[in-house]
């Protein structure tokens, strides 16, 4: 296989095209050895203009009759409803992405998407990002590098796009915006190299903003929010609730970012002591996000057409696999 592209370039499908799915577009541009195919809608083809001159825009439905056309189907639809039935249902018929970010649900959706995959013969890659996905690596090279020693995240400042989608699913929300806010007195404790016993409470807030429907009972919504079990219940939120011309005005970008630290000891004696920080500062989440899926898109075919199917993770895939350039020009200038 040449992992220098050849001159046969990966065609990709976008399914789904909100914030996410206009990044992957974006994203495409910038990698000379792809192309955009289709892209792939629930609403109205005739309603949706992209920015890729010539590509078709087709309704969801009509997928099938892409089979064969595609060569990676990237999923951009949302955690909490969406991806858990398209991805094992798409990937009877494409090889996929998708970006998958409820931590606690990830082991089932990888057994639902592996079972799909593998009965078609496709490669599905799941749970790619930044969180799940970088973050993902760092946190595994860090622990494989330092044994003995304790692993923490943290998220933000910034809006998550797949809690602010959960909110907007609950009944009388019209929009929102949610922030995940670090604590700061947790961040410099695990900086210190002290390695402090934090629960999730304490290294996290959750600050939402949201736009009820006229007439809606706020209480209700508020109290859902608070209790949603994996989004929210396990912290301490607070909810706003503002008009739309605020919320447009005051929460229109999308920035994010985070830290994940590993603090751990060596030696005889386990005496010195050593931490390994990533961070990312985020303009744009979902443009950020869709750049890391377009290189794992890469990969997905990659693996496939070495007929490595089934689902597959960050974890299952050679660094080199990502990159368009060759292997003799990645040694020569990075290693």
């Amino acid at each position: 296989m040449n992992l220098g592209g050849g001159f046969m370039k990966i065609k990709i499908g976008i399914y789904g095209y909100g914030n996410l799915g206009k990044g992957i577009e974006n994203a495409i541009r910038q990698n000379p050895d792809m192309e955009l195919a289709a892209v792939f809608t629930r609403r109205d083809p005739a309603t949706l203009k992209i920015a890729t001159a010539g590509v078709p825009v087709c309704h969801a439905d009509d997928v099938e009759s892409y089979v064969g056309k595609i060569d990676v189907m990237i999923l951009c639809g949302g955690s909490a409803t969406d991806l858990p039935t398209q991805t094992p249902a798409l990937a009877k018929r494409f090889c996929v992405v998708d970006s998958f970010d409820t931590h606690a649900k990830i082991p089932t959706h990888f057994a639902n998407v592996d079972a799909a995959a593998r009965a078609s013969g496709n490669t599905a890659m799941i749970s790619v990002g930044w969180d799940p996905g970088m973050f993902s690596l760092n946190r595994f090279y860090a622990g494989a590098i330092l044994p003995d020693g304790q692993d923490y995240t943290f998220w933000g400042k910034g809006v998550s796009q797949g809690h602010s989608d959960a909110i907007r699913r609950i009944e009388g929300v019209l929009d929102a915006k949610q922030y995940t806010i670090p604590v700061d007195s947790a961040l410099e404790a695990v900086r210190s190299g002290s390695a402090p016993a934090l629960t999730t409470r304490q290294k996290h807030t959750r600050e939402c903003f949201v736009v009820a429907a006229e007439g809606a009972d706020k209480t209700r919504i508020e109290k859902e929010i608070k209790e949603m079990p994996n989004y929210f219940a396990d912290y301490d939120t607070t909810v706003h609730f503002i008009s739309a011309e605020e919320l447009h005005r005051d929460h229109s970008g999308i920035p994010h970012g985070g830290f994940v630290i590993r603090s751990g000891k060596t030696g005889a004696n386990l005496e010195n002591n050593h931490v390994i920080e990533y961070s990312l500062k985020l303009d744009s989440n979902p443009e950020f996000t869709a750049s890391v899926i377009v290189a794992f898109a890469r990969a997905t075919h990659r693996m496939h057409a070495e007929g490595n199917v089934g689902c597959k993770t960050v974890f299952d895939v050679p660094p080199i696999y990502l990159s368009p350039k060759s292997p003799e020009e990645i040694i020569k200038n990075l290693l």
